[in-house]
């Protein structure tokens, strides 16, 4: 008899029960907290977590805490994970949500991408995106110290807590590396997270997160709120911790992409790369709001100095988001490792690019 490597019927029925379960606790938390934005060290909640987008649109990060709350709920409640499992999601989902949320809110672009916050760091510096760096690390190895290991000797499950904590935290950064437009990050969790819902372990642990995050895409294509560092961090480690339940080898060849998309965010902007590949823009625009028509300039006098006349827009900003309370990230076309930061405009994000 041949044996079926997807999730078979009861499978795919605990699959849609999670993903259903998902979308309904994420839509519930999101209409909560926008309906009371909670305060922070006397501010009220809008101007916590509200922000003003390029069309001079508030926008809020609430979206962010609604997907982690969501997903964790979900994740407790949903058929089919072992007791080990749901606590690994709930460690890695939470813990790399409230580290994104410390970023979110205490973020400064002062340091950009890994090189700038470690060498911040080498100076005695210790910046928000750094301690974000050591804290998901520490994450995704206790994630997977708590998923555990098949592995029948004790260097094996050793080896395995290294391999698969390493995954969770470098899946949790790229994902951050992709929520610079509308949209784009849950478009690319989507797609990362289908396949790895296809399979019988990956299943339970990625059905809650991607219905949360499905949930919650109307909001953020229609440019009403965004994951921020909260959100996006949790979706990248969730999806990670999937990709952990794979074979060896499938999960080595994840570490070297997720190493390699990584490295080369600090020298190539991934928006310029989607933008001149016609197959990856269109997908990436599906469903977005054409960007704003710009305001025609009066033309200058002849007689006028040039530091007098208008300045020309800056190229690539149609999707940048500007900051409300607290400070918020650079233009999305920058350098490279700034141009895919996160809403702090740190670069440190977590998820799959």
């Amino acid at each position: 008899m041949k044996r079926r490597n997807g999730p078979g019927r009861t499978g795919a029925l605990r699959l849609l029960a999670g993903a259903g379960l998902g979308a309904v606790a994420a839509r519930a938390a999101y209409t909560a907290l926008t309906r009371r934005p909670p305060g922070l060290n006397g501010l009220p909640g809008e101007d916590v977590w509200g922000r003003t987008n390029h069309r001079g649109e508030p926008v809020t990060l609430l979206e962010g805490p609604a997907f982690v709350a969501g997903a964790a709920a979900a994740g407790l409640l949903a058929p089919g994970a072992s007791g080990r499992v749901r606590a690994a999601a709930l460690l890695a989902g939470a813990g790399s949500g409230l580290l994104g949320g410390y970023d979110d809110l205490a973020g400064s672009a002062s340091s950009r991408g890994f090189k700038g916050h470690l060498t911040a760091l080498a100076r005695g510096e210790v910046t928000s995106g750094a301690v974000k760096i050591l804290g998901i690390g520490a994450t995704g190895l206790a994630a997977a110290a708590v998923a555990g290991s098949p592995a029948p000797s004790r260097a094996g499950r050793g080896f395995d807590v290294l391999l698969n904590g390493a995954i969770v935290a470098g899946s949790a950064n790229l994902m951050n590396l992709f929520d610079l437009r509308p949209g784009r990050a849950i478009k690319v969790g989507l797609i990362t997270g289908t396949p790895l819902a296809l399979t019988r372990s990956g299943a339970a642990v990625v059905a809650a997160p991607l219905g949360a995050a499905a949930a919650l895409l109307p909001e953020d294509l229609g440019e009403r709120a965004m994951l921020g560092d909260t959100g996006s961090n949790a979706l990248g480690a969730l999806l990670g911790l999937a990709a952990t339940r794979l074979g060896r080898g499938p999960r080595l060849a994840v570490l070297v992409g997720l190493v390699a998309l990584n490295g080369a965010s600090e020298f190539v902007s991934f928006t310029k790369v989607i933008a001149g590949n016609p197959v990856l823009n269109r997908v990436d625009m599906l469903g977005r709001r054409p960007a704003a028509a710009p305001v025609p300039q009066p033309a200058p006098a002849a007689d006028k100095p040039a530091a007098d006349r208008p300045a020309d827009d800056k190229p690539g900003s149609d999707d940048a988001f500007s900051p409300g309370v607290p400070p918020q990230g650079g233009a999305p076309d920058a350098a490279p490792g700034a141009a895919d930061a996160g809403p702090a405009g740190n670069g440190v994000a977590a998820g799959p690019a």
